[in-house]
């Protein structure tokens, strides 16, 4: 558990563990004018008094009309920097290090957005499910979107910011760029690697002489950009255009929607192994993410040398306190892994937040006859162990169907089908 808190340096920057807080996108936060609010001031500041030694905000647009909802937030005017200057001084006073990532939605901006969608090339198909239409960016609106990059981390810097990360994952503009699915370019942003490489390595060019040796410049990508070997390829590629640190996550789905192959034993999925397999090929420190939850499982990565940083994601919005508690040894409420994540929904809030804050006092809708899922909580060193019971509520709201070890587990529904009382020690999860 040493290393897991241990100091480590980036660039010029010391880091004072290798807990990440990844971006997350804080949906209705904001608003149309992408500026900060209290809202994500308390969001973050939870977690750097918390304990996490290096926090990237949320994907954060270079250009209004590339976004990937009205709400996100943004750096593309210099009216956007005293939110982040407050962010930023929030975050420092703990002792975390903070990026920002910015990010250019390209052809999956939604058409709340923009009706025009602008693509490495002309494109029609689709893109995560729905069928869309695309024009290719021209040579000088390649030159415009590289300039809003500058720009908009030159603001970051000027917030007090300690770097960027680019977004190059998830199939955004930049992983468009990388992709041979999408980017059928003929001139010289398409065709060879390093020509699909180009886009992004001629912003690092333009960007490093503005903010310094200082100013931290990370990128996020794929290990599936189509494939692990091509991605560790991108990956030394973007070593020696400059970047400083790189998070390995999950690139523009292939049509199979397979990653590369896990091996026997290595026990976490294909995201996570796919990050620890290019950290053995580049000098750069890496931060590998995707299902970490437990600092057990943190912990090896790093003490193994697959990884110098892990980045906790759903784990920190279950509990901000995670990496205090687990430096501490200390019981952590976990991720329950809600089949749609409670945080990403309208209201913004953890399940297993609100369950602590109400010390499981819950309200929660019920049908008579709903299927629920009742989760017992019993602690073990280092954390929570966890496990799901499936049920029915009747008209008394007793839970029918259960076994002989759950019957201790019995709601109390008031008379319109609220949930008004849990036993102790257990927490509710709807199906």
């Amino acid at each position: 558990m040493n290393e897991l808190f241990s100091p480590i340096k980036v660039r010029n920057t010391i880091i004072k563990n290798r807990v990440v807080m990844p971006p997350m996108v804080c949906f209705g936060f904001g608003g149309d004018d992408g500026l900060v609010t209290e809202k994500h001031n308390s969001h973050y500041e939870a977690r750097a008094k918390g304990g996490v030694g290096l926090i990237i905000i949320e994907a954060t647009c270079i250009d209004k009309s590339g976004r990937l909802s009205t709400d996100q937030l943004g750096l593309w005017s210099d009216e956007q920097i005293p939110g982040f200057t407050r962010l930023a001084g929030i975050c420092h006073q703990y002792g975390a290090k903070v990026l920002v990532q910015i990010h250019h939605a390209g052809l999956s901006a939604p058409q709340s957005i923009t009706s025009t969608l602008l693509a490495p090339s002309n494109y029609q198909g689709k893109m995560k499910g729905n069928v869309i239409s695309a024009r290719a960016l021209t040579l000088s609106e390649i030159n415009a979107l590289q300039s809003k990059y500058v720009a908009a981390a030159l603001r970051a810097q000027k917030a007090g910011l300690d770097g960027i990360e680019f977004h190059g994952a998830h199939g955004f503009l930049i992983s468009q760029f990388f992709s041979p699915r999408i980017n059928k370019r003929t001139d010289a942003f398409g065709g060879s690697l390093y020509n699909r490489l180009r886009f992004l390595a001629e912003i690092i060019a333009r960007m490093r002489p503005t903010t310094g040796n200082d100013f931290i410049i990370g990128c996020r990508m794929g290990c599936n950009e189509p494939d692990l070997k091509t991605s560790t390829k991108i990956a030394k590629i973007l070593e020696i255009s400059g970047i400083d640190l790189l998070h390995i996550s999950i690139g523009l789905r292939s049509p199979r929607g397979k990653g590369p192959a896990v091996p026997e034993g290595f026990n976490y999925n294909w995201v996570v192994y796919g990050g620890t397999e290019i950290k053995k090929n580049v000098n750069v420190p890496v931060i590998v993410v995707n299902g970490i939850r437990t600092p057990e499982q943190a912990s090896y990565l790093v003490e193994q040398g697959l990884a110098d940083f892990t980045a906790i994601g759903k784990g920190l919005l279950a509990d901000p306190e995670w990496a205090n508690k687990a430096q501490d040894h200390k019981p952590i409420i976990p991720c329950i892994n809600c089949k749609n994540c409670k945080f990403f929904g309208p209201e913004g809030i953890c399940l297993q937040v609100e369950a602590a804050k109400r010390k499981l006092n819950m309200s929660v809708k019920f049908n008579v006859g709903q299927r629920v899922r009742i989760v017992r909580v019993d602690d073990i060193p280092y954390g929570l162990k966890y496990s799901y019971l499936e049920a029915t509520i009747d008209k008394t709201g007793v839970i029918q169907k259960h076994n002989a070890q759950s019957s201790k587990y019995v709601v109390r529904l008031d008379g319109d089908g609220s949930l008004i009382g849990l036993t102790e020690n257990a927490l509710e999860a709807a199906e």
